[in-house]
């Protein structure tokens, strides 16, 4: 594969990687229609990276045929204005066809999410990966971590025999342990993505990150641009402004778990007419008591 095509790949992951959400119909289905309204309005915002089928996208809610229909309405609708980076995971087999798929219809990246085994070691996620990243020599293949065990050799370990694999999501809440995974697995030799988002991106920033991943931009997506941009300039107090403002917001998202986590960004969809509440088990809708603050937030986001 060429390095320019990665070099242009490396560059669409130093960004806000927006993680769209999937929105139902009221029959429980997924609703075409607002999801493709949802991607237009992400992009006319100035996304400039989606990845379809993460988890504000409910990945692992999703049946196979639907987490397929996602990838391809969002190939469809990011066309040339957007690089994706399709989720891929569950069992081998199946991770390593998800992302065949998402190259048939002209993916450039996928996204491998953590492993979902109770027995995980390190050198089977090494086999894990490389067995995903082997299959589709022609996409760059971004890990999704959170395995605060992991070391960062393992990682180098898994692109030397995979030169494909080009970006990390990081998403193990520790900036200090971040800062030693890259510089341990290669600071100069990934593209460092802070998985958790807005909350952390600062600190990971400091750290060597240069784009994180977003659930809140699919209701804001100027809140999380002006972010990345005072962060590329190295203005982490405008950054820690737009940090504050989105505080209470993943606050609300984090709790307990996380257990809202999507609820919530659904919650400030509803709230300004782009989608249903609607979400799966095992998550749940948000109860009435915190629904207005949500939609009180949402609103001043829009002015």
């Amino acid at each position: 594969m060429s390095s320019v095509v990665f070099e242009s790949q490396r560059a669409a992951l130093a960004d806000v990687v927006a993680i769209p959400v999937t929105p139902f119909a009221a029959d429980g289905g997924v609703d075409q229609d607002a999801h493709r309204a949802l991607l237009r309005r992400l992009l006319d915002g100035g996304v400039r990276a989606l990845t379809p089928n993460g988890n504000t996208g409910e990945f692992y809610a999703l049946a196979p045929q639907e987490r397929q229909l996602v990838t391809e309405l969002t190939l469809d609708e990011a066309g040339d204005r957007a690089a994706v980076l399709a989720g891929v995971g569950h069992d081998i087999a199946t991770a390593v066809a998800t992302a065949r798929h998402a190259r048939e219809h002209g993916a450039q990246m996928v996204m491998v999410h953590q492993p979902v085994h109770p027995y995980v070691s390190q050198a089977g996620w090494v086999d894990y990966h490389r067995a995903v990243a082997a299959a589709v020599p022609e996409l760059g293949v971004v890990p999704y971590i959170r395995n605060a065990q992991l070391p960062g050799a393992r990682l180098a370990e898994l692109a030397d025999a995979c030169p494909n694999v080009i970006g990390v999501k990081y998403a193990v809440p520790d900036a200090a342990r971040f800062a030693a995974f890259a510089r341990d697995a290669g600071l100069d030799r990934f593209v460092w993505v802070a998985g958790l988002a807005e909350p952390y991106a600062p600190s990971y920033f400091s750290a060597g990150a240069t784009g994180f991943t977003s659930g809140l931009v699919n209701v804001a997506p100027a809140v999380s641009l002006n972010m990345i941009e005072a962060l590329r300039s190295g203005d982490y107090p405008a950054a820690m402004k737009v940090w504050e403002q989105i505080r209470r917001f993943e606050e609300l998202r984090a709790a307990n778990g996380s257990a809202d986590n999507v609820t919530v960004v659904k919650e400030a969809l509803a709230a300004l007419g782009l989608c249903r509440r609607d979400v799966r088990p095992p998550s749940r809708q948000l109860p009435e008591e915190r629904r207005a603050e949500v939609a009180a937030i949402a609103a001043g986001w829009s002015l």
